[in-house]
């Protein structure tokens, strides 16, 4: 049966790496909200037009707009034998929705959680840095450079921290995941269809972990 893979998980888990690895390797697109609203800025549709109403406003798109913008990207044929769902459902009312949805489309819902504890997601942001040349990614704490503060690929260039990768805009964040996420996790839960997976670990352990899960879902 086709599927729809709902990955979640905190600011920093790495699930964004993850739902890349399973569009590439199941042949999956990744389907994100937030890639759908900025697309949709420039449509010339009835619903992008809604949209914009509503965004040039700075209203939040209510539930029922979102799951509208959801299903008209997931009723093309590349979503035919299924797909990956970043940044929906946000909401009970989102779920609910999806729900529906799914019933629809003929899919099976998966969930997936990449789970990290707050402490490692605090050390993994704070200690972030980048070089302002190539992009690659260091971590002082995890994946520091050869060099302190420089990086490997260009020994004259001093790396940089993204101004919100500090303590207090990391709280913040994880505050507001645990708070908007706990429900949809108690929803998935519920039905026996949360998954969990140890986020820890090296990414293509924990691939491993989901390509079994969506594998046994069969």
């Amino acid at each position: 049966m086709s599927k729809i893979i709902i990955l979640m998980g905190a600011p920093g888990a790495g699930k964004g790496t993850q739902a890349r690895l399973l569009q590439e390797r199941q042949g999956l697109p990744q389907i994100s909200t937030g890639d759908m609203f900025r697309a949709l800025k420039e449509a010339q549709t009835p619903l992008a037009e809604e949209l914009r109403v509503i965004m040039n406003a700075g209203r939040l798109v209510p539930d029922e707009l979102t799951a509208r913008v959801v299903k008209e990207r997931t009723s093309q044929p590349d979503c035919r034998r299924g797909y990956i769902l970043d940044g929906f459902p946000r909401t009970t009312a989102q779920t609910e929705m999806l729900e529906e949805l799914a019933g629809e489309q003929g899919h099976q819902l998966v969930a997936v959680l990449v789970d990290v504890p707050f402490g490692m997601l605090e050390r993994r942001a704070t200690g972030r840095r980048h070089c302002p040349i190539c992009g690659e990614i260091y971590n002082v704490h995890f994946k520091p450079p050869a060099v302190d503060n420089t990086c490997d690929l260009h020994p004259d260039t001093q790396l940089r921290q993204r101004a919100d990768d500090n303590p207090e805009t990391m709280k913040q964040r994880l505050v507001t995941y645990e708070r908007d996420t706990q429900p949809l996790l108690d929803y998935y839960d519920r039905s026996g269809r949360l998954h969990r997976v140890d986020g820890t670990r090296d990414p293509k352990a924990i691939y491993a972990d989901i390509e079994r899960i969506v594998m046994a879902s069969e």
